[in-house]
């Protein structure tokens, strides 16, 4: 992910119910490379950005803070090749954890983790907001590519 990548992710948030809105000024930290360290990947379709990738890096273990598909482009396996281009990389860097939480209603996401070897770990009551709802915390340990 760069600079010129942040409209467009923006666009894709605002535009899915299940994704975060993050301030304008936290995605230009993401691509500014200001802590924590991130990785953050992009996925393009024609020139065009259509899904993006956020992960957090603390302590030999990382979090997804972010992971979104624009909905014309969903079921397609781009959020799967996000997934496996993010896995890779934390590989690389010596990462041998990666966690998540997800909406407990976002079915697609839940069968996509738990496909990828994703287990869940625990869920928090009533962790998000607009419809309030609960999150299932998930990881995936060790790190392993599809």
């Amino acid at each position: 992910m760069e600079a010129s990548d942040v409209d467009p992710v923006i666009e894709i948030s605002a535009g899915l119910a299940e994704a975060p809105r993050w301030p304008r000024a936290a995605w230009e930290r993401v691509v500014s490379g200001e802590a924590p360290l991130r990785i953050a990947l992009v996925a393009e379709r024609d020139g065009a950005v259509v899904g993006f990738a956020v992960a957090a890096l603390v302590a030999g273990q990382a979090e997804i803070e972010s992971i979104a598909v624009n909905a014309s482009a969903q079921r397609a396996g781009i959020g799967r090749g996000l997934m496996r281009d993010l896995t890779c990389q934390l590989q690389r860097l010596g990462i041998q954890a990666l966690m998540l939480e997800v909406r407990a209603s976002n079915e697609a996401a839940l069968r996509l983790y738990r496909g990828m070897g994703f287990t869940e770990t625990g869920r928090r009551a009533d962790y998000y907001a607009q419809p309030v709802e609960d999150a299932v915390q998930m990881q995936l340990s060790p790190l392993a590519q599809e």
